[in-house]
């Protein structure tokens, strides 16, 4: 089944959902990509016999996440809350994610990739939470990167922007497994060992159980953050200027202010 542009593949009498995220070079995050996602969470929260999603991206990218066109206004502030509306739909559903991250993933891909329950990798992959390069910051990450990888790193990532390896996403533990070949095969397969013999109700009620902090700490800090990215930072010429030059392919000039 298909939902706008992701592919779905049921497999394992449906208790498996593969889940393909396309429709645009890199497979970015834009209004329709996020909107399906959102939609793909809340039915997936009413398939009472499923137990595990696998998240990919088509072709040889994860996703280079968020379009940086909707980051501009006026679409912004619809932008942030299209996109946190989607994360907070994955966790609602329940259900146990899993990730399989080929190639990039940045930017809100890697927001939605830190709030899946396991991540996994191939060799080729590259992760990083670039936008302080644009002069913007990652709301979601904000709050949840930490929690992966602790305040250390997280501010590392976030604050230089900087993009790291497989290898370098597993020590820092923001990957759970580096796999020599398919990740998407690697992810199956622990599905298929760790949670396809379990109670798929059961195992809604220990994700909720599980993620019951994180879920309340995105509803309680997320609409300060929004507000802090939208009345704040998006009033600064910098923030306009950063995404502008990523826009226009052009070195960004800086004013600090």
């Amino acid at each position: 089944m298909g939902t706008g542009p992701l592919a779905v593949e049921q497999l394992d009498g449906g208790a498996v959902w593969r889940v393909a995220i396309g429709g645009s070079k890199g497979n970015v995050l834009d209004a329709v990509a996020t909107d399906a996602l959102a939609a793909l969470f809340r039915e997936a929260a009413a398939a009472p016999h499923l137990k595990a999603i696998c998240l990919e991206g088509q072709g040889p990218h994860f996703s280079f996440g968020a379009s940086v066109q909707e980051h501009l206004p006026p679409d912004a502030g619809a932008m942030l809350a299209r996109f946190h509306g989607a994360i907070l739909a994955m966790l609602d559903s329940a259900v146990p994610v899993l990730a399989a991250v080929r190639g990039q993933c940045l930017g809100g891909a890697l927001e939605l990739v830190s709030v899946c329950h396991r991540v996994f990798a191939a060799r080729d992959a590259k992760l990083g939470q670039p936008e302080i390069l644009l002069g913007v910051f990652a709301p979601v990450a904000s709050v949840v990167l930490a929690d992966r990888v602790g305040r250390g790193a997280a501010d590392d990532l976030c604050l230089s922007g900087r993009s790291v390896t497989a290898d370098e996403a597993w020590r820092l533990r923001l990957v759970d497994e580096v796999a020599d070949a398919d990740p998407a095969d690697a992810a199956l397969a622990w599905a298929r060992t760790h949670l396809l013999p379990k109670s798929a109700s059961s195992l809604r009620y220990a994700v909720r159980a599980a993620r019951a902090s994180l879920r309340a700490r995105l509803a309680a800090e997320l609409p300060g953050i929004e507000r802090l990215y939208l009345d704040g930072l998006m009033s600064t010429a910098d923030a306009l200027e950063g995404l502008n030059a990523f826009v226009e392919r052009r070195p960004p000039a800086w004013r600090d202010a």
